[in-house]
């Protein structure tokens, strides 16, 4: 997920100790000039546990940004299941083997019975990709619909209507944007669905034929919107109305993240054409895959044949069952629902006002930083980067990159949350 370029780690900007002065010089040897380093200071990291990162020095960074080790930084579960297997097979698809089966079967389980078919990629935008593919080939449209600062992958199709990654990356003609479902400028039931109308009438003026309404589920890049739940319902009825498909992202917000629900749309009231999931569906592990209603795929299936060296092979199988294991095990759907409730009236109760409207559902929440009520992007890359200096790791997201952007793995507690306040006001009094 992108996040704003203030966060970014850039050559020169600072001074750094002689090891990650020389770490980050072998990156940009190495990997070029395109990736980027969180903070103003990066942070060096060997390993972690729970929801603790640790440098080499052994100093302790409490991790309220990860959502791919949802379950916790190396789990003791899911760690044995991937070795288990990887000891004894690791192959694709191609053969019969009964993991990726009954990892399938109880996987769809937990969907609404309309989705009862999972094809598996290796990320989300993989997975995403895919779903594009086959909606073209089920509509025979297309035209993408998806939100002002929407994220959905880095492949070629996918990143053309992913309009956080920038103005370098240019947008498909055939993708249309509407404005984030923002309760401030209306009733998002009412106007997310004139907005996701307009512009399939934009499309259908062109020419375009109207494929799919994609969603991340909980807006993440968009700055994190999610209530009042229940206002997809009409986008979601335009859509299918115009001969297109609705497709849930829910490579950030499922698997229990939103407290209400194991699936962000859920709480919509929705069922989907397609899911997308990734990120969290492996605890750290690449697997990702495609949740779909069969008659999404029987064009596609009819002319056209799915294979994915990796997607779906024994080890992925063997580690997404672990990282269900302990998602239901453990109660982490209802920790989310519990502990998200805390940390949110937790920031509400802080009373500065630098820190405007706290957006949140589950363990995801998003904390808009503000000046004299307008929001305040340099403000909320020193408070992200103050608390890295707290040793608490966050980010920030949305099109004005002001909103605090806070994601911890699903097995944090409220004494967490207290570790969080405490050093966040730390922060507010140094500034």
């Amino acid at each position: 997920m992108r996040d704003p370029m203030p966060n970014a780690f850039v050559a020169g900007a600072v001074t750094l100790p002689e090891t990650e002065a020389q770490l980050v010089a072998r990156r940009q040897r190495v990997l070029g000039p395109a990736y980027r380093l969180f903070y103003e200071t990066p942070v060096h990291l060997v390993r972690g546990e729970g929801v603790w990162l640790y440098d080499p020095e052994g100093n302790a960074y409490l991790d309220t940004y990860n959502n791919v080790a949802s379950c916790g930084h190396c789990h003791p579960h899911i760690l044995a299941a991937t070795a288990a297997q990887a000891g004894k097979l690791a192959s694709h698809t191609r053969y019969l083997h009964d993991t990726v089966l009954t990892y399938a079967e109880r996987l769809l389980s937990h969907f609404p019975p309309e989705l009862c078919h999972v094809m598996f990629t290796c990320t989300g935008s993989e997975a995403n990709d895919l779903a594009i593919r086959l909606a073209r080939a089920a509509t025979g449209g297309m035209g993408v619909i998806v939100t002002e600062n929407a994220y959905h992958g880095v492949t070629a199709s996918v990143a053309e209507f992913s309009p956080s990654l920038g103005p370098a990356v240019p947008l498909g003609g055939h993708v249309r944007t509407v404005p984030a479902p923002d309760a401030r400028a209306g009733d998002p039931a009412v106007t997310f669905t004139a907005h996701v109308q307009a512009a399939i009438d934009d499309l259908l003026r062109h020419g375009i034929k109207p494929a799919v309404l994609i969603v991340d589920t909980i807006f993440s890049s968009d700055g994190v919107f999610a209530e009042p739940a229940g206002f997809l319902q009409g986008a979601v009825a335009a859509i299918r109305k115009a001969g297109g498909l609705f497709i849930a992202d829910e490579v950030q917000p499922g698997f229990g993240r939103s407290g209400e629900a194991m699936w962000g749309f859920q709480r919509h009231g929705v069922v989907p054409d397609m899911v997308s999931l990734g990120k969290p569906m492996g605890n750290g592990y690449p697997v990702a895959g495609l949740v779909l209603q069969p008659k999404v795929v029987e064009e596609f299936g009819a002319k056209a044949r799915y294979f994915n060296t990796f997607g779906g092979n024994a080890v992925a199988a063997a580690t997404a069952m672990a990282v269900l294991d302990v998602v239901i095990g453990e109660g982490l759907q209802a920790n989310a629902l519990k502990v998200g409730a805390e940390f949110a009236a937790a920031l509400r109760g802080i009373g500065d006002a630098r820190l405007g409207e706290v957006r949140q559902a589950g363990l995801f929440l998003g904390l808009e930083v503000v000046t004299d009520g307008q929001p305040d992007a340099a403000m909320a890359a020193r408070i992200v980067n103050g608390l890295r200096e707290e040793r608490v790791l966050i980010s920030a997201t949305g099109p004005k990159g002001h909103v605090l952007k806070i994601r911890p793995p699903l097995v944090f507690s409220g004494e967490h949350v207290g570790i969080f306040t405490e050093r966040l006001l730390r922060v507010l009094e140094r500034m």
